[in-house]
């Protein structure tokens, strides 16, 4: 049997690795949780393919006593996305044999995970908080949001999200460094930072995770309001002073001049796709010690820890997922 190498590190290695990588990186992939999974597989295309099956027209004729129906056609809509290479590396000295038990390579690593999952996921992020589908906190255009979150604007999120059809995120993949779901209570998600946090508490009829009783809250959970669990991140980004036909009032603001305006998604099952970081063919660790250069380190001094992923993201059905732009109270 033929034994894989990551670099200059055994398997047993390179999966510990990769398991510290992520174990720091975890909770920065709030966007990982929710999105439509396409596995990457080895050795077979850089294109992503997401097949959705079209829902049935719907037949309200009465059958005809012996007379068989012409029946329906399935059809489908197929969206598709380019993987694109993302990575980085840090060099390091011959103080640092080759071995996954020195602290220095553990805590290495781990910075390394916190970098790939902030990477990938502020990469999703540009892509999901582009959808058109979007309601404003006052006014009709960005430049008028100088209101915070309230649960008036929420409802109009949910109702167009089940005028639509859409459906609520029933399973969710786990917080761990392995591949796979668990279920969920059905909720809408709600993504926003947490500048935002605050206004979300003082909505009407939000109610704190750790009053959920049964459901277990997930890291960066900021609570629930009716339909829609909300969760942070800084990664969220706000647009500063956005708000240019509002007033400043006690709104945060980047200068102290206009509102800042912050992207609150609410977002749908199956609103977009996503390739897991986690998972095999996911996340490539390399790992090259001092001496594997060559002529190039001659007193062999020199080594570097590195990561490597192939990626995308993309929206798959705009209609469901909604972005609300809101100020954030100081």
């Amino acid at each position: 049997m033929t034994v894989q190498t990551y670099g200059d590190i055994t398997p047993r290695t390179a999966a510990h690795a990769v398991v510290q990588m992520l174990r720091r990186g975890l909770p920065h992939l709030i966007i990982e949780k929710f999105g439509q999974v396409y596995v990457m597989p080895n050795k077979v295309t850089k294109v992503a393919k997401f097949r959705r099956y079209n829902a049935l027209a719907l037949n309200t004729t009465p059958l005809v006593e012996g007379v068989t129906p012409s029946g329906k056609k399935l059809t489908v809509t197929d969206v598709t996305a380019t993987l694109e290479q993302y990575g980085d590396f840090v060099p390091f000295s011959d103080v640092i044999e080759d071995t996954h038990e020195d602290p220095y390579l553990q805590q290495l690593t781990g910075v390394l995970g916190e970098q790939a999952a902030q990477s990938i996921e502020t990469m999703r992020y540009g892509v999901i908080k582009a959808g058109t589908n979007r309601y404003f906190s006052d006014g009709s255009a960005r430049v008028d949001c100088d209101q915070p979150i309230s649960l008036g604007l929420q409802r109009k999120a949910t109702r167009a999200l089940k005028r639509q059809n859409a459906s609520m995120h029933t399973s969710v993949v786990a917080s761990t460094a392995s591949f796979n779901t668990q279920p969920i209570e059905a909720a809408f998600i709600g993504l926003t930072h947490v500048d935002v946090e605050n206004d979300i508490r003082n909505m009407s009829g939000f109610i704190n995770p750790k009053n959920y009783g049964t459901s277990t809250p997930w890291e960066n959970e900021v609570g629930s309001v009716e339909d829609v669990r909300y969760l942070r991140s800084t990664i969220f980004v706000s647009f500063p002073d956005a708000a240019t036909a509002g007033t400043l009032g006690s709104n945060i603001s980047t200068t102290g001049t206009y509102a800042d305006v912050y992207p609150v998604l609410i977002i749908a099952k199956d609103a977009y796709g996503i390739v897991p970081l986690k998972g095999q063919n996911s996340l490539g660790i390399i790992v090259k010690n001092p001496g594997s250069s060559g002529s190039a380190d001659p007193l062999n001094q020199r080594g570097t820890a590195g990561w490597k992923t192939m990626q995308t993201c993309v929206i798959l059905q705009d209609a469901w997922m909604v972005r609300l732009e809101v100020s954030a109270t100081n």
